[in-house]
């Protein structure tokens, strides 16, 4: 993913006010994200642990969507797998984010929902940058550009039902 100006990031928004992109709190380490390792920028909203961002290259440029994280998860030996990356997680690692629909739909209360990453560092896992530390971890024979595309590939079609 290329670097993206934190206008262009509040900008490209598609599903909340220009008022509530101006206010939304952007990551701290906006100018050390590893840029080169991200299919998407993905962030919790440090002061409201419900919320998340989500900004990926869409169409002509970025697409950035706000989601709420679903109170209540899983129990502890549960395992979970993100919709995006395939990574399984235990004790709440992966989180339902729903997303409220761009435009009217959204407006009329429509929304979209996904199982993903609590973190949002699916890119990261699918590389090897970070590590999941539970017993039982799925290996896969797909080399990483084929993960990479799989996730890319899951995540236009989430983007997709957001703006349909």
């Amino acid at each position: 993913m290329r670097p993206i100006a934190e206008s262009d990031i509040r900008a490209s928004f598609v599903n909340c006010t220009k008022g509530e992109a101006k206010r939304l709190a952007l990551p701290r380490d906006l100018a050390d994200a590893p840029w080169d390792d991200l299919d998407f920028l993905g962030w919790q909203d440090g002061a409201a642990p419900d919320r998340a961002y989500l900004v990926a290259e869409f169409g002509d440029g970025p697409l950035g969507v706000a989601l709420r994280r679903a109170s209540g998860g899983a129990g502890r030996m549960r395992r979970t797998m993100c919709s995006l990356c395939l990574t399984t997680h235990t004790a709440g690692g992966v989180s339902l984010l729903t997303a409220r629909r761009a435009g009217k739909a959204g407006q009329q209360g429509n929304s979209v929902g996904l199982y993903a990453c609590s973190d949002l560092a699916c890119s990261l896992y699918l590389r090897g940058k970070k590590e999941i530390w539970a017993a039982g971890k799925i290996q896969e024979s797909l080399s990483v550009p084929e993960k990479v595309d799989r996730l890319t590939t899951n995540l236009t079609g989430f983007l997709s039902r957001i703006t349909a």
